[in-house]
């Protein structure tokens, strides 16, 4: 039987130029030079696995006791300044523009205090907050 008894057939094409292959593509399923551990800290988180709890209830301590510290040291400090007017009674009695001192002190010295160390908390929180970013990105 020759190829041309056994009926239609594939066509056979004719090509003047041979074609040309494609140019080969390297298909990759992940960037090895991007970080691996952001994304695993990042799943970590989101999934809310016992690392990732780890990590919030870190944060958190963190915060917490720097935020009692704080307390601490503003609640001392304002508590310093009545110690001092009752442990020295010869300064109860300075007068200033006709208000006693001790007036003069507890009805304005608290307020700048209590800014600055507002201000002082936040700064810290914030620096602690990219601390913590930081460390999920790495």
């Amino acid at each position: 039987m020759s190829r041309h008894s056994a009926g239609p057939g594939p066509e056979r094409r004719v090509y003047l130029d041979p074609p040309t292959k494609p140019r080969r593509k390297r298909v990759v399923l992940a960037d090895s030079r991007a970080p691996v551990t952001v994304l695993r800290t990042v799943v970590e988180l989101e999934e809310q696995t016992s690392y990732g709890e780890e990590l919030v209830s870190q944060y958190i301590r963190t915060q917490f006791r720097t935020a009692i510290r704080f307390w601490g040291i503003t609640v001392l400090t304002l508590a310093v300044i009545p110690a001092t007017f009752f442990l020295l009674p010869p300064l109860s009695e300075v007068n200033f523009a006709g208000v006693r001192l001790p007036w003069l002190v507890i009805g304005v010295l608290p307020f700048p205090l209590l800014f600055g160390a507002g201000y002082w908390y936040n700064l810290v929180v914030e620096r602690q907050e990219k601390d913590f970013v930081a460390m999920v990105e790495k």
